[in-house]
């Protein structure tokens, strides 16, 4: 245990901001370098060191929590970097963009404020990168066996780098042309910079993984082909397919899905083009949709110069509490105010779009919406309360609905779905075409970062069984472990 009073001497402290003024004027990362770590140590000594800790169960990849508190309590970074790498391929990504569940399975959090686990994650990596202590790890030797990855995302990335350190040859494909997925072109630079990618991407080289962009499986190369050429294959090609709104005015220019939006404003940062082909400069932006996507365009909104905005959420305003129906230690929908919200704009919940407004031109410009309200558990319109707010660029970010079948990757395959539309898969992470696997969003459904590496991580592990028979890889987070799952 880190310090047996660790808890009761010390508040708990989070990692500061730039002032708002000052990092709305540029894409690097919200937080002010260098201030976090000084205060790790104390941060990590409030871990209670629990007989059950639950945060392990909190989060979906079984990170060792607390004996990393310790490490990083007594500044022991490189122990603390061996023991964070032991469950989590990236926690430089999970330590910046996770929801932190293990936070909310925090013991100390039944009565006070938990353990700043996310912080204490991103320091242990930061130093580690820092200081020399994440180094390739090139298997010792191959196995002689081939497997292509389809798609760059988390649960890709992760899938890769565990079969190549197990010995295979493995290739990812990714259809845009850099590696990343969500994480390169879905993620604002302010959230994640770039380079935290770039690195890793440098390490999978290092270690044999080879990459191969600009070809999307189905399209550019068809999937019987590339059966036939790899041993087995693993498609983490995510849940892209996102949600529509089919109102009146749909049709109007200016209205965009978020994955439209935000990775031409990223391409702006990878120099592709001096200015994004769409922007909120000057406009009146309506973001419709309350998560972290929405929140991503609001904050892109922000940066671009935009003249308002506005965030639509259709469900009621969560409290600051846990209600009664989310008690500790599952993940509870609570009132969060993000970077982007601290920039700025407005939030309206309880409201739905009803049609959009445009000139004679096909331009939007007015949102039409309504308030609505739960009787005997229906979303039911609210009489009178129509009306209609400036919009001259709208950004969907209502979520996904599944992976994408148009292009071919599903039917070439014939592969098996599941009743909400993802891929199927049993307990080994197998569809039922043999050698092929399935991780991530494009069999879970659209979920958290920590999942989709967790998945990667035991997709892994069924791929390494079914070409040798046995894989000392990690033992498999299951696609049943739903119980803390948001």
């Amino acid at each position: 245990m880190a310090d047996p009073k660790g808890f009761l001497n010390h508040g708990r402290e989070v990692a500061r901001t730039r002032p708002v003024q000052e990092r709305v004027r540029d894409w690097n990362e919200v937080y002010v370098p260098g201030s976090l770590l000084p205060i790790i140590p104390t941060q990590a000594s409030r871990c209670m060191d629990c007989g059950i800790p639950f945060c392990h169960n909190g989060c979906p990849l079984g990170n060792l929590i607390p004996e990393w508190n310790d490490f990083a309590y007594r500044e022991d970074w490189s122990a603390a970097s061996e023991r964070l790498h032991a469950t989590n391929n990236f926690p430089e990504f999970t330590g910046r963009l996770c929801p932190a569940p293990c936070e909310s399975a925090c013991v100390l959090g039944i009565n006070q404020p938990a353990v700043t686990i996310k912080n204490v994650e991103v320091s242990i990596i930061d130093k580690a990168w820092d200081s020399g202590d994440v180094a390739p790890q090139a298997p010792e030797r191959l196995s002689g066996k081939t497997v292509a990855v389809i798609g760059s995302g988390p649960a890709g990335l992760a899938a890769a780098q565990q079969l190549t350190r197990a010995g295979h040859t493995v290739a990812v494909y990714e259809r845009a042309d850099r590696v990343g997925g969500l994480l390169r072109y879905g993620i604002p630079e302010f959230k994640m910079e770039k380079r935290h990618i770039n690195r890793r991407i440098e390490q999978m080289r290092a270690e044999g993984t080879r990459f191969r962009t600009g070809i999307e499986i189905g399209r550019d190369l068809k999937a019987t082909d590339l059966r036939k050429r790899y041993d087995a294959v693993v498609i983490a090609a995510g849940a892209t397919v996102s949600r529509d709104l089919p109102v009146p005015g749909r049709e109007l220019n200016g209205i965009h899905f978020a994955m439209e939006y935000l990775p031409l404003a990223n391409k702006v940062q990878e120099g592709d083009f001096v200015a994004p082909p769409i922007t909120a400069e000057g406009k009146h932006v309506v973001v419709i949709g309350g998560g972290d996507t929405g929140a991503d365009c609001v904050g892109t909104a922000h940066r671009q110069g935009a003249a308002s905005v506005t965030q639509l959420e259709i469900m009621p305003q969560p409290g600051e509490d846990r209600a009664p129906h989310q008690p500790w230690p599952t993940f509870p929908m609570l009132y969060k105010v993000t970077s982007a919200h601290e920039e700025g704009g407005e939030r309206v919940y309880a409201v739905s779009t009803t049609h959009f407004e445009g000139d004679e031109d096909g331009n939007v410009q007015w949102l039409h919406l309504g308030e609505v309200e739960f009787i005997d558990g229906k979303l039911t319109p609210k009489p009178g309360t129509e009306r209609k707010i400036p919009a001259q660029l709208v950004t969907l970010a209502m979520g996904f609905t599944g992976t994408d079948q148009e292009n071919g990757l599903v039917s070439q395959f014939a592969l098996d779905l599941d009743e909400r539309g993802n891929i199927a898969r049993d307990r080994d992470y197998a569809t039922n075409v043999p050698g092929v696997f399935v991780a991530g969003d494009a069999g879970r459904g659209q979920s958290l970062i920590v999942w989709a590496i967790a998945e990667g991580r035991s997709a892994a592990r069924g791929v390494d069984r079914f070409l040798t028979g046995v894989s000392e890889l990690p033992a498999p987070v299951r696609p049943t472990d739903r119980s803390l799952m948001v």
